[in-house]
């Protein structure tokens, strides 16, 4: 039941919507929520109401998003089972999940900031007491991240990961994330601290999704030989390869890899007709076709796959028509100074001139050129692009690429595990780039930190790609970044309330939505988190 009360408070009245029940047969209020003075309840009932005295706008979708699969992983109560008895409060596993929430949504801003005007203030539960949350303070608290720590804490969430999945998790790949530097030498103050750079990744992930399940972090100077890696991580999975790596790896005696070959390598198979190939999986890799043949590599048959896709080759079309034209450019600028004598240099220098200009690209494929004349001030430069010799080039090579595997999966599945390496590259890239913020000087960062730095980075990819997993299965093909950044447009609006003599209110709208972010928004149930 439903009635309304006032408070006398100040000399003033305020009035409250008090919810009425019987407990234990006995009338009791149950709830209440302020209305404000009568001055307010009049202005409100007359369509207006208290006069908004500022707003302030925030991220909602993408903080609530990741904060609720922090939550369904438990990842709070798992690091703080890992940690032990503690007194201290915020608790490791409450720093642990505000660091990799902040690293997954706002990687570039510095922690305090990012802390104070943050969505996540109003969703952790119980709320830190004010001023208990400050950079200083994250890092002493994640000063207790013991190397045994970190791994225990990479087994929990591995653990809480494959909870999740059931049967989809049991099959994992090997991956290296060779580029997942974040501090180069040239980011270094003083030359000691350059010593415990970090130079790569190794990462165990789900074969669906590549979610990280557990990483090996290597140093420059004990960087091992990506063969070497493989013999680590590729025991008891299947190893994913790119076609630079290759070469370190006896295919032909190998067991259980996906990779891709040099083109140069093959090819016949470059030569087949476009007829042979058929569409792999139009709804998730949309212009994708492939040819599913076998080949010699490395003295023993195996499985091959050459793929074409529509995406790439226009890309790569684009890229070759504007190196073309740069090439062409340079060409008549050459041949206009030979025609007008402002280039008096012999036969052997503008042959030198013209090798520096088409000197390894594809263009001198397509280019035809003929210098005519022996002295210098007498030379003269002639140059014709051959279309049908680009239609060859885009024909042969454009949009292709050539996967070998000894897995017996699906043509779908083996591409979705090969760009398991594409899809983890570009998160790491975006969650360790030059932009995301940390202690300065530099040489701030010490061996210790950056094992923190490396095991943050991989629990947000962990989350995010949970996430996009999710997305995916739901008919929504994204990224990591395009998923956070149409998570991200659903923002949310505080209005505060000029005072009536009471406590200013503030209230919060969230911002319209569009179809795909009204999608996501039920997907990962943030009506939870939305304001009541």
């Amino acid at each position: 039941m439903a009635s309304v009360i006032g408070k006398r408070i100040g000399g003033r009245t305020y009035y409250y919507l008090a919810e009425s029940a019987r407990v234990d047969g006995k009338p009791r209020v149950v709830g209440q929520r302020y209305l404000g003075t009568a001055e307010d309840i009049a202005a409100a009932v007359a369509g207006g109401g208290p006069e908004a005295a500022g707003a302030r706008h925030r991220s909602f979708g993408d903080v609530s998003a990741v904060w609720g699969t922090l939550q369904r992983l438990d990842l709070v109560r798992r690091v703080d089972s890992v940690a032990g008895p503690q007194r201290a409060r915020p608790t490791l596993g409450l720093h642990v999940a505000l660091a990799v929430l902040h690293r997954a949504t706002a990687p570039e801003t510095e922690f305090e900031e990012w802390w104070t005007g943050c969505l996540a203030q109003d969703l952790v539960r119980p709320r830190p007491a004010k001023g208990s949350i400050t950079t200083a303070s994250h890092w002493r608290a994640l000063q207790r991240l013991t190397p045994e720590r970190i791994a225990a804490v990479e087994t929990v969430v591995a653990e809480a990961v494959l909870e999740l999945l059931g049967d989809d998790g049991t099959e994992a790949l090997a991956v290296d994330v060779a580029q997942f530097a974040a501090f180069t030498a040239a980011d270094c103050t003083l030359p000691s601290a350059c010593q415990d750079v970090l130079a790569g990744l190794g990462l165990v992930v789900t074969r669906d999704g590549a979610i990280p399940l557990a990483s090996r972090v290597y140093r420059r100077e004990k960087a091992p030989t990506f063969g070497a890696l493989a013999v680590e991580l590729g025991e008891r999975h299947t190893l994913v390869f790119h076609s630079g790596q290759a070469a370190q790896l006896d295919l032909g005696a190998r067991t259980g890899f996906v990779g891709s070959l040099p083109l140069a390598d093959h090819p016949e198979l470059l030569a087949r007709p476009a007829s042979v190939r058929r569409r792999v999986d139009p709804e998730r890799f949309a212009g994708l076709t492939a040819f599913d043949t076998v080949a010699t590599v490395d003295g023993a048959r195996r499985r091959v796959i050459l793929l074409h896709s529509a995406t790439l080759h226009a890309a790569q079309y684009r890229a070759f028509t504007s190196e073309l034209s740069t090439t062409v450019r340079e060409l008549d600028g050459l041949a206009a100074a030979l025609a007008a004598g402002t280039h008096r240099g012999d036969r052997t220098q503008v042959h030198a001139e013209m090798s520096r200009i088409i000197r390894g690209r594809r263009v001198e494929r397509v280019l035809n050129t003929a210098l005519t004349g022996n002295r210098a001030g007498e030379l003269r430069l002639e140059r014709r692009v051959d279309d049908a010799a680009v239609a060859r080039l885009a024909e042969e090579f454009f949009g292709k690429q050539i996967l070998v595997t000894d897995r017996d999966w699906p043509v779908a599945e083996v591409v979705t595990a090969y760009r398991a390496r594409t899809y983890l590259e570009s998160t790491f890239r975006w969650l360790t780039g030059s932009a995301v913020a940390g202690p300065s000087p530099r040489w701030e960062w010490t061996s210790h930190r950056i094992s923190v730095h490396a095991l943050v980075s991989v629990l947000a990819a962990t989350v995010t790609h949970l996430m996009r997993r999710e997305a995916d299965r739901a008919g929504m093909n994204l990224s990591v970044a395009e998923l956070l950044d149409q998570l991200r447009g659903i923002g949310e609006t505080l209005l505060r309330h000029r005072s009536t003599g009471g406590r200013p209110r503030t209230r919060r709208i969230l911002s319209d939505r569009t179809g795909r972010q009204q999608a996501l928004f039920e997907l990962f149930g943030l009506e939870r988190f939305a304001p009541g």
